[in-house]
Parts: structure tokens; sequence; C-alpha cells
């Protein structure tokens, strides 16, 4: 099979004009609001029933061109019926991003091109999310779960847990961001929450979730000869995030907590998908799941942030997807080649025969040794369907 090598510089070249685009649409650089405080302080005082108002940071590209640039691509010319399946798919996958990004903040339009993306929660995704709200979450007085470091120890706690790893990447800290850390994979930088103060639970989820993966498949990514590993294949992010939650539970860092956590992440896509505002979603969360006001605003803007975002529902189906994988006794380690997807994994393998993939260089430390001791997350994680 040398069909890539009869097409290669058609191939590379449509890889590179794809490169191009991605590289000015980190999604999350546009959808976090940047006035998320001052909303949050509005909101509490109108006692959460006028919804917030966010503004987002300006775009700077032209978004036409860019849909020219995907759309222009002769990927009928890639002969391997596998790598230009991959391609198409991709292409079409990216225009829907750019969409996305050219259209938030305006609800309705916004909310239909991040369902095209990222699609909503199944019956049995919000089945399984209810199923883990059933148990009892540990004592949020113990000691790991308390707060206890400010966002420069916090980088400093990172920069020791990475040196495990053979690269380097950029901290940066930021005000206006919904989560308290995450990865910007086009720049290479680890995003702190500046606002956050983080406890040794949290320190221990997020340098094993943000790094051991996030970064780490960032970084092996860059290695291909193809920059598709680098920028995402379609629906990554699904096996990306499953992948990094996976990364907490064998190094035993997975509590009922978090999964519960990832479940009104469902719960919050789900009311979304059903239309209800942001307000809306905010009182169920306090009024039926007894959620205080801090960590309820939370979730709803990460939901409902843009106009309606609904990938958060994902991380939970991303887990269940990779837990099987790993107990099916595949190996992991094909997993972490970059921004891959469980749905290509023969497109890759044919992309390999070719020399177009390579195995992994960085491996996550955590899937070296299934570290996990709670029973109760194996209980749920062997239950959800």
């Amino acid at each position: 099979m040398n069909d890539i090598n009869v097409a290669s510089k058609v191939l590379f070249e449509i890889d590179n004009n794809i490169n191009d685009v991605v590289k000015k649409i980190e999604l999350l650089s546009y959808v976090n609001p940047i006035n998320i405080e001052e909303e949050k302080e509005k909101f509490f005082k109108s006692k959460y029933l006028t919804d917030p108002k966010f503004k987002y940071p300006e775009i700077d590209f032209d978004r036409f061109q860019l849909h020219r640039t995907l759309i222009s691509q002769p990927v009928e010319l890639i002969e391997n019926e596998y790598t230009r399946e991959l391609y198409e798919d991709t292409i079409y996958a990216y225009s829907g991003l750019v969409q996305c990004i050219q259209t938030i903040g305006t609800k309705r339009k916004f909310y239909y091109n991040s369902l095209r993306s990222f699609g909503t929660p199944t019956e049995q995704d919000v089945e399984n999310a209810k199923f883990i709200l059933h148990f009892e979450e540990e004592d949020a007085s113990e000691a790991q779960f308390q707060p206890k470091y400010s966002p420069k120890e916090t980088e400093a706690l990172f920069r020791e847990y990475s040196k495990q790893y053979d690269f380097s990447y950029q901290i940066k800290f930021s005000k206006d961001m919904s989560a308290i850390a995450m990865v910007l994979n086009n720049i290479k930088t680890l995003v702190i929450n500046e606002n956050h103060t983080f406890s040794d639970n949290e320190i221990a989820v997020l340098t094993n979730h943000e790094i051991g993966v996030h970064m780490v498949t960032t970084m092996n990514g860059l290695l291909h000869p193809l920059k598709i590993f680098s920028n995402g294949f379609p629906n990554y992010e699904e096996t990306q995030e499953g992948l990094a939650v996976f990364s907490e539970y064998m190094s035993n860092n997975l509590t009922v907590k978090r999964l519960k956590e990832l479940a009104y992440r469902v719960i919050a896509v789900d009311s979304l998908a059903k239309g209800y505002s942001f307000s809306t979603t905010f009182r169920k969360f306090v009024n039926t799941y007894d959620l205080d006001k801090e960590t309820a605003f939370n979730i709803s803007v990460r939901a409902h942030r843009g106009g309606g975002f609904t990938k958060d529902y994902l991380y939970l189906s991303g887990l269940k997807k990779i837990y099987d994988y790993y107990k099916s006794g595949k190996d992991m380690n094909p997993l972490l080649r970059g921004k891959i997807s469980l749905d290509y994994l023969d497109n890759i393998e044919s992309l390999a025969k070719n020399g177009c993939a390579l195995d992994s260089k960085h491996i996550t430390d955590s899937y070296k040794e299934n570290k996990n001791t709670n029973k109760t997350v194996d209980f749920i994680l062997e239950n959800l369907k």
C-alpha cells in the first residue's frame, strides 16, 4: 500500500493549507467571556433572575477567507481512500469550527453551530449522569479538598510535575476563563485561572489531566510529518477529554466528587438543549441539586457561554469509551499520538504503514500503572451504559 507515496505532494499541501487555517481558530480563545466576574456580581444581585450579558474577544480573522481555503482543497486527488475520507471529514469539521467562532454571542446561531460540531447528550448520557448523582461524594472538609495554593504556587507545582517529561511549554494567567486551568494547543501554553485558590486534589487532577494528557498529546502531535495530528482529527475532543479524565482515574485522583462535576456538565448541556435559560439552569442546580451558588454559576457558564456551548457533555461519554477501551486490554500508547479520535484508528494505521504517522514519544505517566483504589469509582465506571 503505497498510494500515499504516489500522492504525497498533494497530501502534504492540503495538510499545510488546513494548518494555516487552524492556527487562527483556537475556539477556547474566543468562547470564554471576558467579563465573567462583573456579570456574576450582577447576576447574584438580581437574585438569579437576570441572565448575564457576556462579552467575548474580538475575532481577528477573515472568516470568509478561511472557509474558502478549507473548501477549495483538492481532496479528491488523495488516492488512499482512508486518508481521503479523513481529510474530507477534517475540512467539514474545521469549517464548522469557523462557523462556531463567527457566531459566538448570537444565541441561536452559535448553539446550532455548536450542536453541529459537538452534538448534544443522548438520553443514555443523561441517565448516566443521573446514575452518578445518586452516590455519596467524599467529605468536602477533607484536607485534600481545601483551598491552599495561590496561582503562582500552582505554577511552581505544575513545573515540578512536568520535570518527568522531555518538553517545555509556556504558562500564562487569566482572569477571564470559566475553567480553573486549560491547555491552549496552538501555542503550547497552560493557562491558570488567577482568581482561583487550588487544593491538593485539584493540583493532582490538573497536573495529570492538563499536562499528562493534553500537553503530552500536543507535543506528540507536533512530531508527525502531517500537522493534522497536532491540529486535531474530527471529533477528537471526546477522545481527548476521555483520555484526560482517565489519567485522573489511573493516578488514583478520580473521585466521586469529580465524577459528579462531569455529570452536572451533562445536565447543564441537556438543560441548554431543552431551551432553558442561563438563570433557569442555575436555579435548577441550586434548588434541585443543592449546589452552592459559585459552583452552579461556573457550570452554567460553561454550558451557556457563546450562546450555548454543548462540548461539556463529552467528558463523561469520552471517559466511558476510554475506560472500556483500556479494560478490553488494548494498548493505550497509540491514543497519545496527538489530537486523534477513536473513530479514526483505521485511518491512522493506514497512515502509519506509509510512514505518515509515528509512535508516541511522550507517554502519560499515570498510564504506566493503574493506581486507582476507589472501589466506588470503579463500580460507577463499570456500570455506565
